[in-house]
């Protein structure tokens, strides 16, 4: 995608930018509300306040994200119809057309990476978790079941 040219120079933007952290907290949400057109909760850190304010600065100055890089993000944040979340991308990325195969009590299990979710024997599965739960009759990690994932033992002890 093609950066926009920024609208004020980078001096400014960068002066700008630093007088943030001169800002009383009460200034720095009323910056919020004037940027993102609603007050900020107060749950909110000044210090994540101050930093969402200079993205959007910079933002407007060169431009957002890539759209494949928004429409990557809109994909994890979409809602499932049932009201639960997406699960989480594995650490290990797999391409659509991968097949993953994992022996369990002596039997070969193939699973295929879809464009949105995965297919085992002939059903489609939104997790890997759903797949690994399906072979073994308990709760497991996916991603950890698959090895697409190191356990916290094996990451701890490298």
């Amino acid at each position: 995608m093609k950066r926009r040219a920024a609208s004020i120079g980078r001096e400014a933007l960068a002066s700008e930018i630093a007088s943030l952290s001169k800002l009383g907290t009460d200034e720095i949400r009323e910056r919020w509300k004037a940027m993102f057109g609603k007050t900020p909760s107060r749950d909110i850190s000044r210090s994540f306040l101050t930093r969402a304010i200079a993205y959007r600065l910079q933002e407007k100055a060169f431009g957002g994200l890539k759209p494949s890089t928004r429409r990557l993000l809109e994909e994890l944040t979409d809602d499932r119809a049932d009201g639960s979340a997406l699960a989480t991308a594995p650490s290990r990325i797999v391409q659509r057309g991968a097949v993953l195969v994992r022996e369990w009590r002596g039997i070969s299990h193939q699973v295929s990476v879809l464009e949105k979710g995965f297919r085992f024997r002939g059903k489609r599965y939104r997790s890997l978790s759903e797949v690994a739960r399906e072979i073994t009759g308990t709760r497991w990690s996916g991603p950890l079941f698959f090895g697409l994932k190191r356990g916290a033992k094996e990451a701890a002890n490298g």
